[in-house]
């Protein structure tokens, strides 16, 4: 048997007339480039900030921090919330450190500091040097139009000073009406990429504080802006911003429009038992509660909300998951959020997923879930398409060949082909590797019967003698009522020795089924299993 230098020869044997495992689909999706993630962190103490970070799951290229302040008169200002220490176990995770510069929406103090640009550039890049920074986001907000041209040299002549082995990026405003004027007008796209890193596109605040209730960034509005870029921007070089919050509205109109983060909204509609409703239209989703006077009044971003009726637009799972799909839609770098920490904790349970286009609609909240992402993300199934994983389609010997091959890693000669049936057949390459490593045989007559489906004792055969697995204890008793020795000779001991070991389970009613088909849902829970037993330590 011939496979990769990277695995240890492990216990393969020579296999029956079928194979059996699940494996990846016909048309599979072939791994895709991953794509950029980027979150602003900005609320909360800094002793929380490596938590936050942590709660990603390795998710994060790039966090940014609130280190960069412009004062009023437009120089650079270090914001107390800096921290070398985070700024060092950030690198040690992989995860670049790259502050924003911000004048908290203060027109003044921004053009202040495009008024000394050159200055506050200079700035900017001896700090960054100084403290081993990996670049800086710029975010300096609510300008106009006249103030166009100088923000766009502003950004050329940061980048002169950081050169290209620092990331520079611009946080622009989100422009789907194409508007000229204004604070949509500050920003010349087109000018700003060619000097940036990226553009990180603020597709959210559609319904604001003080304006009318709606959504946060409704499906039309965060397109459209996504639209606008891309006709001015190379793709590669735009990212989403995605919001980790919604905001609230008093339905007296009392109350108008403030921001209250995700995990927030979520506590709010347990504890006073909201009603969340869906609109399909927007992609958002929205909460009414209504808060009794003898309710204990809870106090958002430091405000007391007194008894009454509340609409909160916000973002959950399905509208993030929604907005995550958008980078494979129009294939764009990545996305950024504002603001890490204000997400519920399991948005990080399938935003990496769902990022990188791996997700499969059709197994979300399947017994196998964890199982299939688990054989995905390893590279030894794939999905039937790009959103679907069949988990209950029966699969093939052809499947099986492919999976086995793929998870050993096996090589072979492909030029020829062993078998009548298989030469022009999608598996015909994993068919004949397996062949040559004794993985599997033909059934006579010189066919393989691809597409034949593979059962469950045959299965258990497969497993039996590509593993060395110990024999089931003396003492062990055959747990199911539907297999016996007599029966099943060829196949009773595989089967006993796969329950021992834990590989397999039989039904809720005590059978093992032997003739039943192995859906693509059990084999990856089968090859998850048996991952220990193959892969190198």
């Amino acid at each position: 048997m011939r496979r990769k230098a990277t695995k240890a020869a492990a216990i393969i044997l020579i296999l029956v007339t079928f194979i059996v495992i699940l494996s990846p689909a016909v048309n599979g999706v072939d791994a895709q480039t991953k794509r950029f993630n980027m979150s602003y962190i900005y609320f909360g103490k800094p002793s929380t900030y490596s938590y936050y970070v942590d709660r990603t799951k390795g998710s994060l290229n790039e966090i940014s921090p609130s280190y960069f302040n412009i004062n009023s008169e437009g120089n650079l200002e270090i914001d107390l919330s800096f921290d070398t220490n985070f700024i060092n176990e950030m690198h040690a995770r992989g995860v670049k450190v790259v502050p924003f510069l911000s004048n908290h929406w203060d027109r003044s103090a921004g053009r202040n500091a495009l008024s000394k640009r050159e200055a506050l550039a200079q700035q900017i890049a001896t700090v960054i040097n100084k403290y081993n920074l990996d670049g800086v986001n710029v975010d300096i907000e609510n300008l106009t139009e006249a103030d166009r041209e100088n923000y766009t040299d502003f950004i050329r002549i940061l980048r002169n000073k950081l050169g290209y082995k620092k990331s520079l990026s611009v946080a622009v405003a989100p422009n789907p009406y194409n508007i000229s004027k204004g604070w949509q007008g500050s920003y010349d796209y087109a000018a700003l990429a060619k000097y940036s890193d990226y553009l990180m596109i603020m597709a959210y605040d559609e319904s604001y504080q003080g304006g009318p209730a709606g959504p946060v960034a409704s499906a039309s509005f965060v397109e459209r802006s996504i639209e606008h870029a891309i006709e001015r921007v190379p793709k590669n070089k735009i990212v989403l911003g995605i919001p980790f919050y919604g905001r609230l509205w008093k339905n007296d109109g009392s109350y108008g429009g403030y921001g209250v983060s995700n995990a927030t909204v979520e506590q709010l509609i347990q504890k006073y038992n909201g009603k969340v409703t869906y609109d399909k239209n927007a992609q958002t989703p929205k909460a009414v509660i209504t808060i009794k006077a003898g309710d204990q009044k809870p106090t958002i971003l430091g405000k007391k909300l007194d008894a009454g009726t509340y609409t909160i637009w916000y973002e959950n799972e399905q509208s993030i998951k929604y907005k995550l799909s958008l980078v494979q839609k129009y294939d764009i770098k990545g996305t950024g959020s504002w603001s890490l920490g204000q997400e519920t904790a399991d948005t990080w349970s399938y935003y990496d997923r769902w990022l990188n286009g791996r997700y499969f609609t059709d197994s979300e909240g399947h017994w196998a879930e964890k199982s299939i992402f688990f054989v995905e993300e390893k590279g030894w199934m794939n999905g039937v398409s790009s959103t679907k994983f069949a988990p209950d389609k029966v699969i093939t010997r052809a499947e099986v060949a492919a999976v086995l091959v793929r998870a050993l890693e096996l090589e072979g000669d492909t030029s020829g082909t062993s078998f009548k049936d298989t030469s022009k057949h999608w598996a015909r390459n994993e068919i004949e590797i397996a062949r040559q490593n004794n993985i599997v045989i033909g059934v006579g007559d010189g066919n393989f019967l691809p597409d034949n489906p593979v059962t469950r004792q045959e299965i258990a055969v497969m497993l039996d003698r590509i593993l060395s697995l110990p024999d089931a204890d003396e003492e062990f008793d055959n747990p199911y009522w539907d297999i016996t020795y007599n029966k099943f000779k060829w196949s009773y001991d595989s089967i006993l020795k796969m329950t021992y070991n834990g590989i397999f389970t039989g039904g809720t009613d005590g059978g093992f089924h032997p003739y039943e088909g192995t859906t693509r849902a059990q084999m990856a829970v089968l090859m998850e299993r048996i991952s220990k037993y193959i892969e190198v330590k």
